[in-house]
């Protein structure tokens, strides 16, 4: 079967939890990439409320494969009760950025990171 990929979104309210999201999910080899955006102005009804806030949104690039345990990152790491975790299938795309994607995301993956030499 062919591989299928995927766009994940969430958004948190600070830029140093997004940060730290992308950061996990990307050394975790859940996501081959994510992209802070922010701040973004959402707003939502929460608790019988309509309510306005300042978000920062973080865009994971990952393959179906690795969807449910970046879930699972996000919402062990999210400060939200309920946070946004929106899987949107990719339709087409560079085959070999595509490549490139399924690449970094396999378990254990090819280019593990590198400790900096001790002085």
């Amino acid at each position: 079967m062919a591989q299928s990929y995927v766009q994940v979104t969430t958004t948190t309210d600070s830029r140093p939890e997004a940060a730290e999201l992308a950061k996990s999910a990307v050394a975790e080899r859940l996501a081959a990439c994510a992209q802070l955006v922010g701040p973004v102005a959402s707003t939502y009804w929460w608790e019988g409320e309509i309510e306005s806030a300042e978000e920062w949104m973080v865009v994971f690039k990952t393959t179906a494969d690795r969807f449910d345990e970046l879930a699972s990152l996000i919402t062990d790491g999210h400060s939200y009760d309920t946070p946004e975790i929106i899987a949107t299938p990719v339709v087409a795309g560079s085959m070999d950025y595509l490549a490139w994607l399924a690449e970094q995301t396999e378990p254990g993956g090819l280019d593990e990171a590198v400790d900096e030499p001790e002085d």
